[in-house]
């Protein structure tokens, strides 16, 4: 596996494949508050439960399957794109979003072709690709309405699904590098053979450790080098 480290390690024959909250703006300190309330709100509503069970749930199932939805689908039956439709809804949306302004800088410079690969749904995404200023800096936006295998949701970290992304790009996953704020989405993208960036800048985390699924880590993006 090649290194992130060294000068043409990853250039304009990379395909990068971005997450999105907590990647590429400050999910934890905004949005994602709002989409936690959406989210139990709607669980206390549909399934009859108490705000702290709600949480529990929502907790538990993000813990078990890599997305509440899953949870949600697998033993509750509940609607998927209805689910995804109201918690992202989030009228004051565009407010609470924080970016890196260098970081938004380094993007625009980065050679390759950029994807945009999230757990949220699409709609949102551009949402927030639209009020950060890069839409026009992504081919393509893969969201989680759109990792569907045989009928089923498949989001990060499926590596099945990793692998029908890559093939959909026609791309080899040696050539992708995911950058990424989970660990267990990097360990599946490793595993497949693709390079990984651990983006840390928005965790409030001590220590500077750098697992074996990860060949880079940074707090912030613009400190990738570019090619």
């Amino acid at each position: 596996m090649g290194s992130l480290g060294g000068s043409g390690a990853a250039g304009a024959d990379t395909v990068w494949l971005f997450d999105l909250d907590d990647t590429l703006h400050h999910a934890s300190g905004g949005s994602f508050a709002a989409i936690g309330a959406a989210m139990n709100e709607y669980i206390v509503r549909e399934l009859g439960v108490d705000a702290e069970q709600a949480q529990a749930l929502r907790r538990r199932y993000w813990r078990l399957y890599g997305a509440t939805l899953l949870g949600l689908i697998r033993h509750h039956q509940i609607p998927a794109s209805q689910f995804l439709d109201e918690v992202h809804a989030l009228p004051a949306l565009e407010s609470m979003l924080r970016g890196a302004r260098a970081d938004l800088a380094w993007l625009r410079r980065l050679p390759g072709r950029r994807i945009l690969l999230t757990n949220a749904p699409e709609r949102y995404a551009r949402r927030v690709l639209k009020a950060l200023g890069i839409s026009m800096l992504f081919e393509r936006v893969i969201g989680v309405e759109h990792m569907r295998m045989f009928g089923h949701y498949r989001p990060k970290p499926d590596l099945r699904m990793l692998r029908h992304v890559c093939a959909q790009l026609r791309v080899a996953p040696s050539r992708c590098t995911l950058v990424e704020d989970s660990l267990a989405n990097l360990r599946s993208a490793r595993a497949l053979g693709m390079r990984t960036v651990w983006m840390r800048g928005w965790m409030d985390e001590p220590g500077r450790h750098r697992p074996a699924c990860v060949d880079r880590r940074v707090d912030r993006l613009h400190r990738l080098p570019p090619r």
